[in-house]
């Protein structure tokens, strides 16, 4: 049974990398068509997108009544982001935002971890919190909306303004993307995608749970952990995608708009769906997360240089909490 739910795992982990990226296409592509920057896209259609797995993956926890999968998911993926996927930004590329946008939702990233946090505090989350959660991230977005409208109509393009005034070009189509974009062909790309992601995270919830059993692992270190990195793929795929274009603020805000995402939707969503106490670990991972959040936060609110050496201590510093979940 341990082969055949390490098989399932991988088939669940490649099935969730494939439709996460036609969703992130197809998504981005409609989105370049209707005249909205790659600065945009990545704070929001590409964040979504790859945060998609996540939604997934826990909403099926939860129904399965796996509560501690669910919000192991949420806190570990968020540590992947910021751990490796940023880590790895600053090692392949070491770079300075200057764009105003990434630099206020950084701040927003940190007040999401903050409310997340202190959700989680007493050890369970309610559909209250949970209405809150969503309530926070539908001001988000609204408020994004107003910034994004507001820049547009100031740089009197439908490009936004770069803090030396220059224009943020889009994000450069894949290799071998046709010029002209068919919303027909696009629409088909975005719907097979979320099919392949809601069928990944089913299959992958069913062989991590497995797993878990076979060999004496809580469920919640296998949410934070192997469930948390299988979601997190994506984000990872995009963002090393965005930096070889030479995208970097794209990779950016592809870390902080799947953070906002998953510590408001995807939380509030499972504390609506079931509400539920959750494991003691929880408090490792958060203030584990909150620290990372803290470190991030000041490099890109800020506009420092995140330097290599630094990737390489965010990239220690995420895959030294996962050693933390499996021998805590």
């Amino acid at each position: 049974m341990v082969l055949v739910d390490v098989v399932l795992l991988a088939v669940g982990v490649l099935a969730l990398w494939i439709g996460a990226r036609l969703l992130v296409t197809g998504a981005s592509r409609l989105a370049g068509a209707a005249g909205v920057s790659a600065l945009v896209v990545g704070l929001t259609v590409v964040a979504f997108g790859t945060s998609a797995p996540e939604f997934a993956v826990s909403l099926e926890a939860a129904f399965a009544g796996q509560g501690d999968v669910s919000i192991g998911n949420v806190i570990g993926s968020n540590l992947f982001n910021l751990g490796v996927i940023l880590g790895l930004v600053g090692i392949l590329s070491p770079f300075r935002v200057t764009e105003t946008l990434v630099r206020r939702d950084a701040l927003a990233m940190a007040a999401a971890t903050a409310v997340a946090a202190l959700v989680l505090l007493n050890g369970a989350v309610s559909r209250l919190e949970g209405a809150i959660l969503l309530a926070l991230l539908g001001g988000y977005l609204g408020v994004l909306g107003v910034v994004i409208r507001t820049a547009s109509r100031a740089d009197g393009s439908r490009l936004d303004a770069a803090d030396d005034g220059t224009t943020i070009p889009p994000l450069a189509p894949d290799e071998g993307a046709p010029r002209e974009i068919r919303p027909g062909l696009e629409a088909g790309r975005v719907l097979a995608g979320l099919l392949l992601v809601i069928g990944g995270g089913r299959v992958l919830i069913d062989a991590a749970i497995g797993l878990a059993l076979a060999v004496g692992i809580s469920e919640w270190a296998v949410g934070a952990t192997i469930v948390a990195t299988g979601t997190s793929l994506p984000e990872l795929v995009t963002s090393v995608v965005a930096v070889r274009r030479g995208d970097v603020g794209i990779a950016a805000g592809n870390v902080i708009g799947s953070n906002v995402f998953n510590a408001l939707g995807v939380l509030g969503l499972v504390a609506i769906v079931r509400p539920t106490a959750v494991d003691p670990a929880v408090f490792l991972g958060i203030a584990w997360l909150c620290v990372l959040t803290a470190f991030a936060t000041v490099v890109l609110a800020t506009g420092r240089r995140l330097t290599q050496l630094e990737g390489v201590a965010l990239v220690a510093l995420g895959a030294s909490y996962w050693v933390a979940s499996v021998v805590l």
